[in-house]
């Protein structure tokens, strides 16, 4: 049974998030972007724990079931914010709860910890060693993934931590950490090169703000189960078993890859980086430095190096995007871009099943021959993209003079 998940999600109790996200929205777009499988976002949050319960009803196998059966899994995604040997650090932590009841006593313990109804991800200041040790004390099934972990802020190798090694940061409880969340700006290629990340599973997901399809399912992990459990779940977390191959945007794409400085419009490779020793040009003050420059400071592999026994991954960036290049829209969701959105939809099913399979031919009678290519060109991995940096999302670029996307939005959403 082929499982398509994004198990990171926030509800519309997070700060900088549509407020128009329920279970409802996530089930409708979830299946039109082809997922199979949806975190809850935000369970410890008060409100958001009261509509799980009033909308979801959980099987003996750990998994939320909507009354139109679609399936949820127990998730939530906490920040971290505290000093260790002296040097701030601040890290975004996901969790896993294999019931309600464990659930409940994450809530209960979080709660003597500080606030959980002023934000879907509350703030705390114990450390991930703290973190690991409490959930431990609750369960062995409660499973923590270190989210977007080399985003310039808040993430586990980002540049604000000087982080090399999962060690630093978890110490003695790194061996209860069996797998990363990559983020949009990085992808298992990229953290391949540090041999130091080779015992840690590579998993992704979108971090979604929004119910939308340009944003949910935008990253996601694919996973190959006897049946949907809790159980399985966590195998294939802790041991790759039923760990089958994941679903990236482009890095390029993403809005910390490059370093740079949005506001003085100057943008970086890490060669060129490193050429201007980190400062901008412009202003003259630090760059915030990109995912780029940080994998190649502390990769101890090449740029080509293959790990054979790897799980897979395929780029991809949403249709949404495409479309809007295509017709020269300049927004995601204007009338024409959901028009030819639905169009597809209709005619194949969902947005996955059109991006990895659907023939030319067959699109082509649909939308045409342009669309067509530009569909196959990123099911390919033959995208051009203008790389993001300090906020900015990438521009995807179909010629030398022609930008299809430009999102300028510092949002998640």
């Amino acid at each position: 049974m082929e499982i398509i998940a994004d198990l990171q999600i926030h509800s519309k109790h997070s700060r900088a998030t549509s407020k128009d996200i329920s279970f409802q929205n996530l089930e409708k777009y979830g299946r039109v972007k082809g997922l199979d499988l949806l975190g809850t976002g935000d369970f410890q949050h008060p409100l958001q724990f009261k509509s799980i319960n009033e909308e979801l009803k959980e099987d003996e196998n750990g998994i939320l079931w909507s009354k139109t059966k679609f399936p949820f899994l127990w998730q939530t995604e906490i920040s971290l914010i505290y000093t260790d040997n002296g040097k701030g650090q601040r890290i975004h932590h996901l969790i896993f709860s294999p019931n309600k009841e464990v659930a409940k006593q994450i809530i209960d313990a979080l709660s003597k910890k500080g606030r959980l109804d002023y934000d879907g991800r509350p703030i705390f200041g114990f450390t991930s060693v703290e973190l690991v040790d409490m959930m431990r004390a609750i369960s062995e099934d409660i499973e923590i993934i270190p989210a977007h972990v080399w985003t310039s802020h808040f993430s586990l190798m980002g540049e604000y931590n000087q982080l090399s090694r999962v060690e630093d940061c978890f110490k003695e409880n790194t061996k209860y950490i069996h797998a990363l969340e990559t983020g949009m700006s990085s992808n298992p290629a990229d953290n391949r090169r540090l041999s130091v990340l080779d015992k840690f599973q590579l998993v992704s997901f979108s971090d979604a703000h929004s119910h939308w399809p340009w944003r949910l399912g935008r990253e996601a992990t694919i996973f190959d189960f006897s049946e949907l459990s809790y159980k399985n779940f966590l195998k294939a977390i802790r041991t790759g078993k039923g760990l089958k191959n994941t679903i990236e945007t482009y890095t390029f794409y993403g809005k910390y890859h490059y370093s740079g400085h949005r506001n003085c419009g100057v943008s970086f490779s890490p060669e060129e980086s490193k050429e201007h020793n980190q400062i901008c040009p412009k202003c003259g003050n630090k760059l915030t430095i990109g995912v780029a420059d940080r994998i190649e400071k502390l990769a101890d592999r090449p740029v080509d190096y293959k790990r054979g026994n790897a799980v897979p991954f395929v780029s991809l960036v949403p249709l949404h995007e495409l479309i809007s290049g295509v017709y020269d829209i300049k927004q995601l969701y204007s009338k024409k871009v959901w028009e030819i959105y639905s169009k597809l939809i209709k005619e194949f099913g969902n947005e996955f099943s059109i991006l990895l399979n659907v023939s030319r031919e067959s699109l082509i009678k649909i939308v045409g021959e342009k669309l067509a290519n530009v569909i196959l060109r990123n099911r390919d991995g033959n995208l051009r993209i203008k790389p993001g940096f300090d906020g900015v999302y990438g521009q995807v670029i179909l010629n030398e003079d022609e930008i299809v996307t430009e999102q300028k939005s510092l949002t998640s959403y």
